[in-house]
């Protein structure tokens, strides 16, 4: 019988987080577009376990077409309303319109030629963050990055993106490596980022 391999705690042994554990949480990502999804996600996780939302995280996409900023800056009245009646997401009207004022900036930054994803990592100086945690209780909620992302973000028009949703944010987009390393994903995300 195959061992299975060592993981970090949170993930616990729920097939959907364990894959997303596996697969996605930690990896790199640059695509402007996926970050911003990403950013309105964990804003939704905000006084909720990050299992909910990823239980919904289809149900999201169906919502909020796709993520596509364009769509969600265009958003009205009737489109809020039909996000407040939509069973399948978290229900909350300053969520929804945290999400739709994002996507306005997201737009209004990619119009004036500012890349979202560049100017995300450049909080980490472009590169990730290679963290030797000695165990998963180990990680911090917030850094020094986190909180000048999150005051960066509020500055320019986003909702629900204090220090610590930021910092959530940074470890699930591999902006920092915070798989313990107890965990076989420590050396191998290491490894992909070339650190």
């Amino acid at each position: 019988m195959r061992e299975s391999p060592t993981r970090c705690a949170w993930c616990g042994t729920d097939p959907l987080y364990v894959a997303y554990h596996d697969t996605e949480w930690g990896v790199p990502e640059y695509d402007a577009r996926a970050l911003w999804e990403k950013l309105v996600l964990d804003g939704f996780q905000a006084g909720l376990a990050w299992i909910t939302i990823l239980k919904k995280r289809e149900a999201f996409r169906a919502a909020f077409d796709g993520f596509d900023p364009d769509r969600v800056a265009a958003y009205g009245a009737a489109d809020r309303a039909r996000l407040m009646a939509d069973a399948g997401i978290v229900r909350s009207g300053a969520k929804i319109d945290a999400t739709i004022r994002g996507a306005r900036v997201f737009v209004e930054m990619r119009d004036r030629g500012e890349d979202f994803s560049a100017w995300l990592w450049s909080f980490v100086d472009g590169k990730p963050v290679q963290n030797a945690w000695a165990d998963s209780a180990a990680r911090p909620t917030q850094t020094e990055q986190s909180l000048a992302m999150a005051k960066a973000l509020k500055a320019r028009g986003f909702g629900f993106c204090g220090p610590v949703i930021a910092y959530a944010f940074m470890q699930a987009t591999g902006m920092v490596n915070d798989h313990g390393v107890e965990c076989f994903r420590h050396a191998e995300v290491r490894v992909r980022t070339g650190s």
